[in-house]
């Protein structure tokens, strides 16, 4: 049985851009594609039932987490993942590579492995490859990504190279690891700011012959033109026939530029963080509905917008709860910023299949949706 195909539909004539399919054992995903970040195995402020209202197809939950709390046996022995949190469609689990670049301070790579300690009660913990391939296939996500080494922005081209070799070796661990039939392993690209290195790091892996790609390493802090040259750098390499999922993208001009560039999937935590701050995403620019001027706003968070917060509520309330500190502000926000994510890749798709993907980006950069 063959659980899990990518099926490309169209090249976008006028961009290049890639409309697509993927079909996993939970369901198809309809590419480009945003997920939802469920980190602890939920989506901050958002019910499974509030994630099929705004039409999400795919979410993300994260090994590290989870293995710290409530351990993954206890996940697998609820049914796993898709059981113990209540969402019937597809999940794709992180590795936590990314846990050991941001929380570097307490962790040590070495050649097995890294060592760390728990961020929640310093306990000295260690993960190898093969380790995080046993987490990831007891949590029982429809994909999981291998175990990869991310090198932070700056660093020179040694300690960069480094990181990636060893990302490969650790790659070739997970493949060997990883026996799960109805769960997807995609590899991930590193290499850093070096083009030289992203190319190599690319056909490395692609001759690894994986299911999908991650492209790890970028949206560390480096300015956003030197991400897109990256990936430009990187695309004429990556197989036209597995999806790509550029790893922690989810702004709008992001988005929107690396489907140009030829990503398929993309996931990040901005929609939610910034919603608990009281920020909208709009496709007028960001509106940071805790401010005064909008204390007798009754017009909705966008005009426009078919989300429940947006059809039932007005900015002067959404204002209100967020200075009476109640939690339905982060949560009204948080479903209109996800919904709003949402819209854009459906208008990013449907301008694909009409050749005029440059066309909708003018519109966007226009619109201000980009500022």
């Amino acid at each position: 049985m063959k659980y899990f195909e990518y099926e490309l539909i169209k090249t976008c004539r006028q961009s290049g851009a890639r409309l697509g399919r993927l079909h996993t054992p939970h369901g198809t995903i309809d590419t480009p594609c945003f997920m939802p970040v469920g980190t602890q195995a939920t989506v901050k402020a958002m019910t499974p039932r509030d994630l099929n209202e705004v039409g999400a197809g795919i979410i993300l939950s994260n090994t590290y987490h989870l293995y710290l709390r409530p351990g993954h046996e206890l996940v697998k022995e609820a049914g796993g993942l898709h059981s113990f949190m209540g969402w019937d469609k597809p999940i794709l689990t992180d590795s936590g590579g990314f846990q050991v670049f941001s929380l570097a301070g307490i962790n040590k790579i070495r050649e097995d492995g890294v060592e760390f300690r728990s961020h929640i009660d310093g306990r000295k913990l260690f993960f190898t490859p093969e380790s995080v391939m046993e987490i990831e296939q007891a949590l029982g996500a429809d994909i999981a990504m291998a175990f990869d080494e991310c090198a932070p922005y700056p660093s020179d081209e040694k300690y960069t190279y480094e990181a990636m070799m060893r990302t490969h070796r650790w790659a070739k661990r997970c493949k060997q690891a990883h026996t799960r039939e109805d769960q997807a392993l995609f590899g991930i690209v590193q290499g850093g700011m070096y083009k030289n290195l992203r190319i190599e790091s690319t056909k490395t892996l692609a001759d690894m012959d994986f299911i999908g790609y991650g492209i790890g390493g970028l949206s560390v802090g480096e300015p956003k033109p030197l991400m897109y040259e990256m990936l430009e750098e990187m695309m004429p390499y990556m197989p036209a026939n597995k999806p790509r999922y550029l790893m922690g993208v989810g702004s709008p001009d992001c988005l929107v530029e690396g489907v140009i560039r030829g990503i398929d999937m993309f996931d990040c935590v901005l929609q939610t963080r910034v919603a608990r701050n009281g920020l909208a995403l709009t496709r007028h620019g960001r509106r940071m509905i805790r401010n005064k001027e909008f204390e007798r706003d009754f017009r909705p968070i966008e005009e426009g917008c078919d989300c429940y917060a947006c059809t039932h509520f007005t900015r002067a309330y959404v204002r209100h709860l967020i200075k009476a500190n109640e939690i339905l502000a982060a949560q009204l926000l948080t479903m209109h910023n996800i919904r709003f994510t949402l819209r854009l890749m459906e208008d990013v798709r449907k301008a694909i299949a009409e050749d005029r993907l440059l066309d909708l980006r003018k519109e966007l950069i226009e619109s201000g949706a980009f500022n």
